[in-house]
């Protein structure tokens, strides 16, 4: 095994990790509810306001489609050259993206230019995300002390609150402080040219942290290996070739997790202001609670999992969310917003449960050799037919039904997807990050 960090070393690299976490989904998740709230007037002009949300909404998946790209690129170098140099250069690509979004002129200045500039802004964004997760949860994973390795690596995915904690906040504190005009005319720009900041503080720290010291180890055996005359293959050829069984169990965990979250936080915003008529500033304030809620939440949830195994928690998240989807349209429907934050931070925390070990648990399935590139092609693969779709399929359902509750089926089916993933694979947290080739691995108790 490789030695371990002290414990200083391991808080300054989740720090740098969650800070360039938090400043990636801070972009992402901002363009997610601009896609909601602005950009079908701004940039897709239609006489059916639906038409142009669902317009919006298909640049939104663009990005998702970009991620597995994404994350074939930055894990097959990360595998070969390290962790920390790939996350610098993602959190750079991210941030120029969404700086040249908050430029960007719309349709009535530019013509079909505004949206097609977009989606190459939404294209960059997506595949600098790609590889953005595998290497944040990757360098906290492989230098984290393995007793408490659920924990230590479910900070990274506690960025994901934190960002759109950011991005949400910013949103709401302008859409209550300006008109609905002023809003769509300038107003949401504003959060966009300030991720520039969120960039640089992000840098700072991240290029402050050393590389993980499985990741050396690793390449230090593979110089070995190719002394001796032994030939290399690619990263993506290993993983798909040792691990084709981790490869589709890190997909089906993905599927209620990544559809539940896009359902609970951005459809949401969709839902109520299109179908419910509630105000935006009213869906963005119950979608902050949420979003503070699960940021404290999603590191309790990655250390019970050291202690309860991740198998179990990721079981109880799944039901729980493909039953909570039915109780969240129905309390969405009151218009109550006490109501409607109950139904979001729920149904946040059912995902937490999920969401909080997935990364150590991903981290598990694969070995050093190749492991940044196989939780990247695993987690983004799932991304675009869960996370990606998800906002789509679920306007289109509720439009077409008439009620949310075909949202709710969506979802349980989802989730009984994850459920036999899971719940068909053996426990990992017992497994040795250190051990490059995992290819023996029994994968069902």
């Amino acid at each position: 095994m490789v030695d371990r960090q002290p414990r200083s070393n391991i808080v300054k690299v989740v720090a740098a990790s969650m800070a360039g976490t938090t400043v990636e989904w801070y972009d992402f998740f901002l363009y997610g509810v601009a896609a909601a709230l602005v950009f079908p007037a701004v940039f897709f002009p239609s006489s059916d306001p639906a038409v142009g949300v669902l317009l919006a909404l298909g640049t939104y998946a663009i990005g998702f489609v970009a991620r597995p790209v994404g994350g074939l690129v930055f894990g097959h170098y990360g595998d070969k050259i390290g962790r920390k140099t790939l996350l610098v250069m993602s959190l750079v690509m991210m941030g120029a993206a969404t700086f040249a979004i908050g430029l960007l002129p719309g349709y009535d200045s530019i013509g079909i230019a505004a949206p097609v500039l977009l989606i190459i802004l939404r294209l960059v964004q997506g595949f600098a995300l790609g590889g953005e997760w595998g290497g944040a949860v990757l360098i906290v994973s492989e230098h984290g002390e393995p007793a408490h390795r659920g924990y230590w690596a479910s900070w990274p995915q506690a960025g994901v609150p934190f960002g759109q904690l950011l991005a949400n906040g910013l949103l709401f504190m302008l859409a209550a402080v300006q008109d609905e005009a002023a809003f769509a005319a300038w107003g949401w720009r504003i959060p966009f040219l300030l991720s520039a900041v969120l960039v640089l503080i992000g840098l700072y720290v991240r290029l402050s942290v050393e590389e993980s010291p499985v990741f050396q180890a690793a390449q230090a055996k593979a110089a070995e290996q190719a002394a001796a005359g032994t030939k290399e293959q690619m990263p993506i050829i290993e993983v798909f070739r040792r691990y084709p069984r981790e490869v589709f169990t890190a997909m089906g965990a993905r599927f209620a997790e990544n559809v539940s979250y896009y359902i609970f936080t951005i459809v949401v915003t969709t839902y109520a202001t299109q179908r419910l008529g509630l105000s935006s500033s009213f869906v963005l304030g119950a979608v902050l609670i949420g979003a503070a809620v699960h940021l404290v939440t999603i590191p309790i949830w990655g250390a019970l999992s050291d202690r309860y195994g991740r198998k179990p928690l990721y079981l109880i998240g799944a039901a729980g969310v493909g039953v909570w989807a039915f109780v969240f349209i129905a309390l969405l429907d009151t218009r109550s917003f006490p109501l409607v934050v109950v139904a979001i931070v729920v149904g946040l925390l059912f995902h937490g449960a999920m969401y909080g070990p997935q990364a150590a648990f991903l981290s598990e399935l694969f070995g050093t050799d190749v492991r940044y590139s196989g939780v990247s092609i695993g987690y983004q693969l799932a991304s675009v037919v869960a996370g990606g779709l998800a906002p789509i399929v679920a306007v289109a359902l509720y439009t077409s039904f008439g009620t949310g509750y075909a949202v709710s089926v969506y979802v349980a089916v989802c989730a009984l997807v994850t459920i036999f993933a899971v719940a068909t694979y053996g426990e990992t947290r017992h497994r040795d990050l250190s051990d490059v080739d995992a290819s023996s691995r029994s994968a069902v108790r």
